[in-house]
């Protein structure tokens, strides 16, 4: 083995500019027993360095920080790649792996939620416990609920889970055990809110608790939204004074309403709900009730690409946008920016990409790679609108139907307008035009997409992340063979298109592919159906026949483009991690609690974020010989249990938590 190690790195070296070899170890799982794979590992180490003079090489454990710090210090100046990175990749003349951004969507929003709530559990809990622990909470319990979620996050990091190329059976265990580590967290934050919600004076109502939990470290003003089963409804918060809320029939076709909540909550902090039927509705959001929303339904409209459109409006508007809807095709027709006073023409449709599933005649699609046969193809005949028209916020839906007379859509765009001012907290709010979209189930071998054209001159330049955190500017390219699928990038939480004037900002909730293929377009790949008889695919059940509906959630902002790149990262993370709703019966809450216990908010500043606010349960040392040590001893006592955290993060002592702010 040794022999074998050695060989291989002295090929290796030819491909390294200095004597500082990165040699990644490992494969597929096999970390799955980690402590098992260091032992194996530590002995090949310890007689290679023991035999440093016969082998001619030394070997260590090693971080990337240590790795690129070791060549910093050999002061070789490197080439830099025009400050990019090698995306997409492609391992052929059609082989662009650029399927993969997309495949498995519904897995990718679950795996996404799942994060999220590990990040929301993990400070409430550490709230909760230090400096004082919570004097009901069994912290062996809450642990356990927090690792088990840590765990299912942590598993859906491999590199099949998170693009989608895994086997279903293989994705329905992601999914089991992603679903269970959710509920045990949500099942330990309600418990945690249950002793800090406050005795409501009529438990036996019929209502609802609602507790919401802001998991950011600044000031959030947003809307949540609940599902009610009445469309009278009281809202008081834990003061019993009346909250500002509305409240309109459901989008589904179900006997249910959504209940829209006007809430300002503090960093790290609750607010606290009484919901609650009432039998009178007051117009005035001042008084008590809800306000209740009006719908108005519009006729559907054929697909046409006779006139030129745009003779008929309708506006849809707030404090920062007029957004116009064409009456001849109910579609979205441009976007009036008030900073700067811009219209823009934007308008957005579903399209497909039909791919190729039989080897007999040409490249195929898969889990991985995109390889469409032509461009992208309306897939719709008629499209339905209506528009849900409340105080403090308006809906726009609109339906796609694949033919003129179906009475079920294939496809569905849900665009919100919040009426909140920009001052006093509600910039963010009002200045994003969120999207809801419904999509599948898809035809055999079809690529959906929401394309999305507009007036800005961008020349098909696009900006988008392949990390969360970089912008990456991508140059459309021609080539000779399959142009479409190499222009496509991934988007894991957002990407804009710019002209000189304007910016058009895209947030996604989760990670997607994203491309621009003509002059003011960005169109986002949402959903994918694939079937091939290639031998290896199926006997490896690697087909894609995803059947399912996903309902992926983009937040869009448009203005100059020092106004947007402010908001962009505030607005991402709290499409990220928005407040967290614990909703109970009314009628179980005791008659006898005292009031909420509160705690003193967490207010950052707008340009720093909290990274993990946590207390891992464990104790860590960066020294390996000293934590094998320490994890062969399995010590049970509480300070191992519930112990400090990772050395090389910094900590606070024992039993506190650590904070990472950038």
């Amino acid at each position: 083995y040794v022999s074998l190690l050695v060989d291989n790195v002295k090929e290796r070296a030819a491909w390294f500019r200095t004597s500082h070899l990165l040699w990644p170890w490992g494969c597929d799982k096999q970390f799955f027993n980690a402590l098992l794979q260091f032992e194996n590992m530590d002995h090949l180490l310890d007689f290679i360095n023991s035999n440093t003079s016969k082998l001619g090489i030394t070997v260590e454990y090693a971080t990337l920080a240590e790795y690129f710090g070791a060549l910093h210090d050999t002061n070789v100046t490197w080439h830099v790649r025009d400050h990019q990175d090698f995306l997409p990749y492609s391992s052929g003349p059609f082989q662009a792996w650029t399927g993969f951004y997309t495949s498995r969507s519904r897995l990718k929003r679950l795996a996404r939620r799942a994060s999220a709530l590990l990040y929301a559990g993990e400070s409430m809990f550490t709230r909760s416990v230090w400096p004082a622990p919570h004097q009901h909470l069994d912290l062996d319990w809450a642990l356990k609920q927090l690792k088990q979620l840590r765990w299912a996050v942590s598993e859906v990091q491999h590199h099949h889970a998170i693009t989608g190329t895994e086997t279903p059976k293989v994705r329905d265990t992601y999914v089991k055990n992603l679903r269970s580590g959710m509920q045990g967290v949500h099942e330990l934050m309600a418990s945690i809110a249950q002793d800090r919600t406050p005795a409501f004076t009529d438990p036996g109502a019929g209502g609802h608790v609602a507790v919401v939990y802001n998991p950011l470290a600044w000031t959030v003003t947003t809307l949540v939204t609940l599902t009610v089963g009445f469309s009278r409804v009281n809202v008081t918060d834990e003061s019993g004074r009346p909250v500002t809320a509305q409240v309109q029939e459901s989008k589904e076709k179900q006997p249910a309403y959504n209940l829209h909540v006007l809430t300002t909550i503090p960093g790290l902090s609750y607010r606290h709900y009484s919901i609650t039927p009432t039998r009178g509705t007051q117009v005035d959001t001042k008084q008590l009730g809800a306000s209740l929303a009006r719908t108005s339904n519009f006729g559907r409209k054929t697909e046409t690409h006779a006139g030129p459109g745009g003779r008929h409006l309708i506006r849809v508007e707030n404090d920062c946008y007029t957004v116009f809807l064409d009456r001849d095709t109910n579609l979205m027709h441009s976007i009036l920016e008030r900073e700067s006073n811009r219209t823009v023409r934007v308008t957005q449709e579903f399209m497909e990409y039909h791919v190729n599933g039989n080897l007999r005649y040409g490249p195929i699609s898969d889990n991985f790679v995109f390889i469409p046969t032509d461009t992208a193809r309306r897939p719709w005949k008629s499209v339905g609108m209506q528009i849900v028209s409340g105080k403090l916020m308006t809906e726009i839906r609109q339906f796609f139907y694949r033919k003129v007379r179906d009475r079920n859509h294939t496809y569905a765009i849900y665009s919100r307008l919040a009426h909140v001012p920009v001052g006093h907290g509600g910039e963010l709010l009002c200045r994003r035009i969120e999207q809801e979209y419904r999509v599948g189930p898809l035809e055999l071998n079809c690529e959906a997409i929401l394309r999305t054209s507009t007036s800005l001159h961008n020349r098909q330049v696009l900006y988008s992340d392949s990390n969360g955190y970089q912008m990456q500017r991508r140059l459309f390219r021609e080539h000779t063979s399959n142009s479409i699928a190499r222009n496509y990038y991934p988007m894991v939480q957002s990407a804009f298109i710019e002209d000189g004037r304007s910016r058009l900002v895209l947030l996604s909730e989760q990670a997607h592919g994203v491309s621009s293929q003509g002059n003011g377009q960005v169109e986002v790949m949402l959903h994918r159906r694939l079937w091939n008889n290639f031998d290896w695919a199926l006997e490896y059940d690697l087909t894609l026949n995803d059947t399912s509906v996903v309902h992926p959630v983009l937040w869009f902002l448009l203005g100059p483009r020092p106004l947007t790149s402010g908001l962009r990262r505030r607005s991402g993370l709290l499409l990220q991690h928005r407040p967290l709703v614990l909703l109970r019966e009314l009628n179980e809450t005791a008659q006898n609690l005292p009031g909420p216990q509160q705690q003193e908010a967490v207010t950052l500043p707008p340009r720093l974020h909290l990274q993990i606010l946590s207390i891992p349960g464990w104790n860590y040392s960066s020294n390996h010989t000293e934590h094998l040590q320490s994890l062969q001893k399995a010590d049970p006592s509480p300070k191992s249990s519930h112990g400090i955290c990772p050395a090389h993060c910094g900590t606070l002592g024992n039993r506190r938590p650590v904070c990472i702010e950038g």
